[in-house]
């Protein structure tokens, strides 16, 4: 028969996908379809699946497929058929649901391949195959996968001819994805229309193509696609150790097949990629007729659960196994931890009494009396009885109470350090105490003394601990008020003039608010407050005393003799005159009439200074001034007063009442005269007797010449009136109106 030819694109698809590794199982079978065209020959469907990665980024499904058959004559193999075979239908393989895992997202296309072939009924085997490299190079257990292709062939062999047989065909798609450490309960049977034997095993992978690519070399037996399909006997793959035919897997138990059910079962422990080679061979009437080859790549991978045991515990011991301890109570709560929602639908809690019996529960959490003190192992399961299960192991002990408690005593009257004396007792032997006094101080002690910084009522804690590591804690509010065991008062002395107002910080320890307080002053008046502040009005020397209560009634009192000295002071005065000063008359008298004062100090307004009793002062500037006196007494007391004095600016304005422009220099502008320092918005204006306004000026110094604006033609002889306005220094408006007589 001829070989079929292919079109040049197939060959430019092929050199295009040279470095494709993508491959990763596949299986060929046959159906027998009755009697050929041609005399003495049989028609026969041929059916190729391959599998594909399709997240690896490898080439896509070959379409065509190149189909080679070769004819076993006397040892030798020829050539009966070359053709491609085009791609029918892709299917997505899906994920087997594993009971309690979600398995990684992976992906697994299968590629069908069908096509109708008449062969001569003959004595000896065809070999229909199908070659193509690469495998995965991720695969875990043959050697240089990415360098290696795959060969999927089946032999129709005389026997089969002869009764006219179609090959099995397996029942289901092989699993994607299998859990590390999670049991295999996979079905790999197949079924056979003719009800023939059917024996399963583990079967080596065969090889086939390799890694040569180019136009010389990629159609080559060792090249990427071979064209045509190179001849049997086709060689196994090499397994990596420690892998081999009969265990292609690691597991525990191993990963197996049943050879009369083809069911897999077995615990992978270990992660990868693994390529498994599973044949079925059929017998009728104890006589080999075929063998369907099926190869796949498991996926071996740690797999999210989708329930999760868990109790709330002490200490993990191991792998889902925990301890508890129990202090003090046989009634212990258990608290459910785990993680599932919806998929967990039951919980069965066990326990060992040490009894001989058991106490159970099924709820989710847990309370379980125990007769004694002492251990006890159990369990906690997630839906019992189901495939999807999960459970951790339980050791709890039950151990007696600890008992946390404590005196202590102080000086209600002398401030001192409270002495506190532990009285916790345990079953157990006791190891750590911590204290905590209430205002932040902690310690370790078994018997601590402390001194508080202020008096109050302070939460006292003590948490003990035995040697079982349980823990008890007890509180106390302690009150501590003693009195003061010295009352210390600021300012130690004092030394000062009338009046004399004295602040008295109290700086005694320990006192607060609530603590009462009597003071005496010496000048006969008293006060209640912590600290005081106190005004003496006349000279002499005085005694303080004060006494100090606690809350409780502990006193304390202290008397400070001739502690306070006051000394008379003299008393400022003065006056001046005149009374009202202005910018024409700026100098004043100044007459001093202060009391008990025997030296003085003038200070005006900063410009100039003067010991003399009565100086005058005249002030070069208008506008407000301070002026001060400070006087001294013969004790060296001082006293200050100031007074301000303001300087009136004067101004002075006279108008004209008659002009004569007649350019002989002599009274040709009517202007005003006067002393205007420190106006401000100058404004004269000139109306005649229609009252339209004819001149304006804004500057004092520019008058009217008798003409319309200064510019126009003159005006006839006449009246005319004026209108002046100005602010004066302190801001105040001024106006003036009357009468100007233009004379010509």
């Amino acid at each position: 028969m001829k070989r079929l030819l292919y079109l040049s694109f197939f060959l430019l698809f092929a050199t295009l996908q040279l470095h494709a590794k993508h491959i990763i199982g596949g299986v060929m079978s046959y159906e027998y379809l009755g009697a050929g065209t041609q005399p003495n020959s049989q028609k026969y469907k041929f059916t190729l699946a391959v599998y594909r990665d399709c997240y690896g980024g490898g080439a896509p499904l070959d379409d065509p497929a190149e189909i080679t058959i070769y004819e076993e004559i006397n040892g030798a193999y020829v050539m009966v058929y070359s053709g491609g075979i085009g791609l029918g239908q892709i299917t997505k393989v899906p994920v087997v649901p594993m009971p309690c895992m979600t398995p990684p997202s992976v992906c697994v296309e299968k590629g069908d391949y069908t096509f109708i072939q008449e062969l001569p009924i003959s004595g000896n085997s065809y070999h229909i195959s199908y070659q193509r490299c690469c495998r995965n190079e991720t695969i875990s257990n043959i050697q240089t996968p990415g360098d290696v292709g795959a060969t999927y062939t089946i032999e129709l062999t005389p026997a089969a001819m002869m009764a006219k047989n179609s090959s099995p065909q397996f029942n289901s798609l092989p699993p994607i994805v299998i859990c590390n450490e999670f049991p295999i309960a996979y079905d790999h049977s197949a079924m056979d229309k003719d009800g023939d034997q059917l024996i399963y095993s583990f079967c080596s992978p065969l090889k086939g193509g390799g890694k040569l690519q180019g136009q010389a070399t990629a159609n080559t037996c060792n090249g990427v696609i071979p064209i045509p399909g190179c001849p049997p006997p086709f060689e196994d793959v090499k397994f990596v150790a420690p892998y081999s035919l009969a265990m292609p897997m690691a597991g525990d138990p191993v990963i197996s097949i049943n050879p009369g059910t083809g069911f897999i079962d077995g615990i992978p422990h270990q992660i990868g990629q693994f390529v498994v080679g599973v044949c079925v061979s059929e017998y009728r009437n104890g006589q080999l007729l075929s063998i369907v080859r099926r190869e796949f790549q498991f996926n071996v991978a740690d797999c999210q659960p989708d329930i999760f045991a868990d109790i709330k515990k002490d200490t993990v011991i191991g792998f889902k196994n925990f301890l508890l301890n129990s202090c003090g109570t046989n009634d212990v709560q258990f608290i459910n931890l785990s993680q599932g929602g919806s998929n967990i639908s039951s919980y069965y809690w066990e326990f060992n009494l040490n009894n001989g019996s058991l106490a159970t529960s099924t709820a989710k959490d847990a309370i379980i009396t125990f007769p004694d003190t002492g251990r006890y192992e159990g369990k906690m399961v997630l839906n019992r009885n189901s495939p999807c299960n999960d459970s951790v192991d339980i050791a709890i002990n039950v151990f007696p109470s600890a008992t946390a408690d404590f005196s202590y005593v102080y000086d209600t009257c002398i401030a001192g350090p409270v002495q506190f004396t532990d009285h916790s007792h345990s079953e157990g032997v006791l190891q750590d105490w911590k204290w905590q006094f209430g205002e932040g101080g902690t310690d370790k002690v078994k018997h601590p003394a402390y001194l508080y910084k202020e008096p109050g009522q302070y939460p006292v804690t003590l948490t003990v601990r035995d040697a079982n590591n349980c823990t008890d804690d007890t509180t106390n509010l302690i009150t501590w008020q003693p009195a003061p065991s010295d009352v210390i008062i600021a300012p130690s002395t004092f030394n000062g003039c009338i009046p004399a107002n004295i602040f008295f910080d109290n700086l005694s320890s320990p006192i607060d608010s609530t603590y009462t307080f009597e003071w005496e002053f010496g000048d006969g008046t008293v006060d209640s407050v912590m600290s005081p502040t106190h005004l003496f009005e006349h000279e002499g020397v005085y005694s303080i005393s004060v006494k100090i209560t606690s809350p409780i009634g502990c006193e304390v009192e202290d008397v400070f003799p001739n502690w306070i000295r006051v000394l008379p002071s003299p008393k400022a005065m003065f006056s001046y005159s005149p009374e009202e000063v202005t910018s024409f008359q700026p100098t004043i008298q100044f007459t001093d009439e202060s009391i008990d004062a025997v030296r003085w100090f003038w200070n005006f307004d900063s410009l100039a200074t003067t010991q003399d009793r009565h100086p005058a002062y005249a002030f070069q500037d208008t506008g407000k001034h301070v002026v001060y006196l400070r006087v001294v007494h013969e004790s060296g007391c001082v006293d200050t007063t100031s007074k301000i004095i303001d300087v009136i600016p004067e101004i002075t304005f006279f108008m004209p009442n008659a002009f004569t422009p007649n350019e002989d220099t002599k009274n040709d502008i009517f202007l005003g005269k006067g002393i205007l320092d420190g106006i401000s918005d100058f404004e004269m204006t000139i109306w005649n007797r229609w009252g339209e306004q004819i001149f304006e000026s804004n500057d004092p110094n520019v008058g009217w010449n008798g003409s319309k604006n200064n510019v126009g033609r003159p005006s006839p002889p006449g009246v005319y009136v004026y209108v002046v306005k100005f602010v004066n220094p302190r801001g105040i408006k001024r106006q003036l109106r009357g009468f100007a007589t233009l004379i010509r």
